[in-house]
């Protein structure tokens, strides 16, 4: 069984470590820990890990977040994987800071890189794991903030938050999305055993 797993974010050092792009980020640590290197390829960095008889594909589009849908179609089709079987990691600033939104479908929010996606599939049924990036900004700085980085105490907490959303996602392949739902949406656990 395969699943295709996009992290949004934007590409480029400059962005690197701002919270637009946590979903990188999660998708960096989870290859690190299968010892996975990410390759360039069309419309994306990718790389293919295996867990349980599941075949795990992660993709880091390079479209830039607003046009994310692209890449996420493209390697849909190339890889022949179901919608049921795809699962975007993203950035929300609707949600306080570490807590885990994971939906079977749903909006996009305002949010670009759901935008694009939806736009090029043609629909909004597909698994989305929001991650709360909190709301501390002035009116009109939202884009500011997203492409700012975490502040010094959300940079302590944030590896207990990655390795949450980093089980969620081997969860979602093992279990399905009910599951990981009920297992991991709330507020991350900011103890050594998360």
């Amino acid at each position: 069984m395969k699943y295709l797993i996009a992290g949004l974010g934007n590409i480029g050092s400059e962005y690197s470590d701002t919270r637009h792009n946590i979903g990188f980020m999660v998708l960096d640590a989870l290859a690190k820990t299968s010892n996975a290197v990410f390759e360039t390829n069309r419309l994306c960095f990718n790389v293919k890990i295996k867990h349980k008889g599941r075949t795990i594909i992660l993709i880091k589009p390079t479209t830039y977040m607003n046009l994310s849908g692209k890449a996420i179609k493209y390697w849909l089709e190339k890889e022949k994987i179901y919608q049921e079987k795809l699962l975007v990691i993203l950035d929300d600033i609707a949600l306080p800071f570490g807590t885990i939104r994971i939906k079977p479908n749903g909006s996009n929010g305002g949010h670009n890189g759901l935008k694009s996606i939806d736009e090029m599939l043609g629909n909004n049924n597909y698994a989305r794991m929001r991650f709360g990036v909190g709301n501390d900004f002035s009116k009109g700085r939202q884009a500011d903030y997203v492409l700012s980085n975490f502040t010094t105490e959300e940079k302590n907490q944030l590896p207990a938050c990655v390795e949450q959303m980093k089980s969620a996602i081997i969860n979602f392949g093992l279990a399905g999305i009910q599951d990981t739902m009920n297992r991991f949406n709330g507020p991350a656990t900011f103890t050594e055993n998360s």
